[in-house]
């Protein structure tokens, strides 16, 4: 890769490198080039693998040679869109001294240009050869050592150190007789997907999409099996050899990195694209992560085409619209151009360090068995460094577990997620049936820590109350809760709070969207339901009253309730009742012209989807709603809409 003279004349004047190219001829004893066989120097760049995101280092050095060698010059050119120099540094060993800026001509200068690809090594020896310590070099030993780093959206496979050999500003090597030929072996960097599932996810900072950004975290080193073609599935269709697929091991983990070939899969979307699968299975691999750049989820989402990675341990299916894109590469730099930019879709088992927390969760609620170990869901973006963790979603985003062989998945009530201060919280879930294993479907806002468990709960003063068997079923999902002494009081009126808690909890909202502050003047800091609250305003489920308050301990309407869960039912895309339809729904029953304007819409919508049937023939909206009714409600809500 031969510079242009400019370039090369500003190199050779920043490093120097006039005074040392006079010097590699002046060691040249003229006529000598002719007089005997060139025995070629042997040059080695060690075989190498490394991590997307970490630095490896590469040793060269002389391996073979006739006459030790007093001076040499090369430029090491390499892939800048996968690679970059961290340093450069001489042999430590043999004969071979530090670098200097002492002396008029230092023994040994390079330079680094990274925005091209290429560095140049230059050192001659200012040692008097006379002496015992002449810092010739000879066969065995070293000459420097590089510093590499895989850019952390290097895809996974190989890419090579190269020299331009027949160029002598760019590969020569002397002796105290002659410049004979050198030839040059190794220098292959194999790259291994960058480690994930090994850490917590960071709370997002943004709106839905989005997420914080932050450094990779380094790893254990990785021990890279060869890159193949593996075929990827297109609406359906197999497409052959559309993308490479890489394993690596780092301790006991082992990781398949499927890597799209993502302009192959663009010019699918011309003819409609609608699925991408992934497909990893019966390989035995811990971790799976499927990479494709900004630039293939960008022409997906516009396609409102989905991502599905499908492994062993579960499936992911992700819709591309979800990852939001563009407020993705604003956080990582609004200059980061979309195919330079590496999307990570992930499922990996969680740490011991996770599994212990989902076990001591489950021990502080008692009678709970965690069924299946957890497993992590992750999205990140990864460009020039930096990552950005896609932790939340404006749509339920849906991925299951696969059970073991054996287990069996009545015995699972629910799934649940890991939160940070180390509780676990329900998800919707429900359980599909397999002709050898069963799996678990979990819908969700948000990537984290996910794990199944059997929770079996009842109560003694529901044994024969006409809502059993929703309580029981909420009650095994850790939605509801008893009030002491094994009682449920389904009868007791439901406050405000209470109800808000209960629907949150059903729909897997734990936690604000943003850092949100409540204006309500009646909820005090530190209270059970400040939270829950915060969480409810976020998602647009509450606005409260004209003064500002929410009055959160007292009773709740049925038409309050049902303008709440009419809020929800958009977040769980259920259709809601248009003008036409409100008057006929209402018109059904013998109060309707009595239900006020501002609940109509929301308590027909209610009607439509069959989350409430009234009474008699009447829908009493301005009745309390009862601890009974509310379980009702939410678990209606939740199987309408697929989530359980």
């Amino acid at each position: 890769m031969l510079q242009p003279k400019k370039k090369r004349a500003k190199m050779r004047k920043t490093m120097s490198g006039l005074i040392m190219l006079t010097l590699l001829s002046s060691l040249i004893l003229p006529g000598a080039a002719g007089a005997r066989p060139a025995v070629p120097s042997q040059i080695e760049f060690s075989n190498v693998s490394v991590q997307a995101g970490q630095s490896v280092k590469v040793p060269v050095k002389l391996t073979q040679n006739e006459y030790p060698v007093n001076a040499y010059n090369m430029q090491i050119d390499y892939d800048k869109s996968t690679l970059e120099v961290v340093r450069i540094t001489p042999a430590a060993s043999g004969n071979i001294a530090s670098s200097s800026t002492d002396g008029d001509v230092p023994d040994f200068q390079y330079q680094i240009n990274n925005a091209e690809g290429w560095v140049r090594i230059i050192w001659v020896n200012s040692k008097d050869i006379s002496q015992e310590d002449s810092g010739l070099i000879d066969a065995g030993q070293p000459l420097f050592e590089m510093e590499i780093k895989a850019k952390s959206n290097a895809a996974p496979g190989t890419t090579q150190l190269t020299v331009v050999q027949d160029d002598k500003e760019h590969w020569r090597f002397n002796n105290l007789e002659y410049s004979p030929p050198a030839e040059l072996s190794g220098g292959t960097i194999t790259i291994t997907a960058a480690s994930s599932g090994g850490n917590s996810s960071s709370p997002s900072t943004g709106s839905s999409g989005g997420g914080t950004v932050s450094t990779p975290v380094s790893s254990a080193p990785s021990t890279p099996v060869a890159t193949k073609g593996v075929d990827i599935y297109v609406n359906g269709q197999k497409q052959e050899q559309s993308a490479t697929a890489s394993t690596s091991t780092a301790g006991n983990k082992v990781t398949t990195t499927i890597h799209v070939d993502n302009n192959k899969v663009i010019n699918q979307v011309g003819n409609g694209l609608r699925t991408l699968l992934l497909p990893v299975t019966g390989t035995g691999t811990n971790t799976v992560v499927g990479e494709l750049n900004a630039k293939l989820v960008k022409t997906m989402e516009g396609s409102n085409a989905e991502v599905v990675i499908q492994t062993d341990t579960g499936t992911y299916t992700l819709p591309a619209s979800q990852i939001k894109v563009d407020q993705v590469v604003k956080q990582l730099g609004s200059t980061a151009p979309l195919e330079d930019v590496t999307i990570q879709i992930a499922i990996a088992p969680s740490n011991e360090t996770k599994k212990a927390a989902i076990e001591a969760a489950a021990s502080k609620i008692g009678n709970t068995t965690v069924v299946a170990a957890p497993v992590d869901f992750e999205v990140k973006a990864v460009y020039n460094g930096q990552q950005v963790d896609v932790n939340r979603f404006n749509a339920y985003v849906e991925r299951s577990i696969t059970l073991p062989e054996g287990v069996d998945g009545s015995k699972i009530t629910t799934g649940v997620v890991l939160q940070a201060d180390g509780t676990m919280l329900h998800v919707p879930t429900k359980v599909i049936k397999g002709t050898v294993n069963d799996s678990a479907v979990i819908n969700s806002l948000t990537n984290s820590t996910y794990a199944l468990i059997y929770h079996p709960t009842t109560f003694n003063d529901i044994s024969s109350h006409w809502s059993r068997a929703d309580v029981e079923d909420l009650a095994s999902r850790l939605v509801v809760e008893g009030e002491g002494d094994q009682q449920f009081a389904p009868d007791r009126s439901i406050t405000r709070a209470e109800f808000t808690a209960v629907l949150l909890r059903g729909l897997g909202l734990h936690s604000p969207e943003n850092d949100v502050t409540t204006a309500f003047t009646d909820v005090k800091a530190d209270s059970w339901y400040e939270n829950e609250v915060q969480t409810a305003v976020s998602y647009g489920l509450i606005s409260g009253y004209t003064d500002n308050s929410f009055r959160p301990n007292s009773e709740i309407s049925r038409a309050e309730a049902m303008t709440i869960v009419s809020r929800a039912m958009k977040l769980v895309e259920l259709a809601q009742a248009d003008a036409s339809e409100t008057a006929n729904l209402l018109g059904t029953y013998s109060d309707g012209n009595k239900v006020q304007p501002w609940a109509a819409e929301s308590v027909a919508s209610a009607i439509k989807q069959g989350l409430v049937q009234g009474d008699d023939g009447k829908l009493m909206t301005d009745a309390d709603v009862s601890r009974a009714q509310t379980a009702a409600i939410v678990k209606r809500l939740l199987a309408k809409a697929g989530l359980i």
